[in-house]
């Protein structure tokens, strides 16, 4: 399985911006998907997760402004960002997760196999 993401840039605050991650490979062992954010000396964090079935979960400081979307026929995870913070400047990682089942909803980073190589997002005030 590989994920590219793609999408990334440089927005103002209150901006927005939509990132998109192509899957590639043998998408029929996925069960579940994420993005997750890194930004420089903090660790990697969950933002949005969505399941087979359509469930999602995010997280708290993105609720609201945030939208995880999936088209399985294209093989796109996407997540439409919007009223962008400088908080929420970070790399961006596309992840995907095949061990815990179709229904599993998770935003932890040990519950992921697969994963993007990132990118990037800005946020200026």
């Amino acid at each position: 399985v590989q994920l590219v993401e793609s999408g990334g840039g440089s927005v103002l605050a209150g901006g927005s911006l939509s990132l998109s991650c192509t899957v590639s490979g043998y998408t029929g062992s996925i069960y579940y998907m994420a993005w997750f954010r890194q930004a420089p000396g903090r660790e990697r964090e969950g933002v949005a997760t969505i399941n087979s079935v359509g469930t999602i979960a995010y997280a708290d400081s993105v609720k609201g402004r945030f939208t995880i979307s999936q088209d399985k026929g294209k093989n796109i995870l996407s997540l439409q960002m919007n009223s962008l913070k400088p908080e929420d400047a970070a790399m961006y990682y596309c992840a995907a997760g095949r061990t815990k089942g179709r229904l599993y909803l998770s935003l932890s980073v040990s519950a992921y196999n697969y994963w993007g190589q990132g990118t990037q997002v800005t946020v200026s005030s």
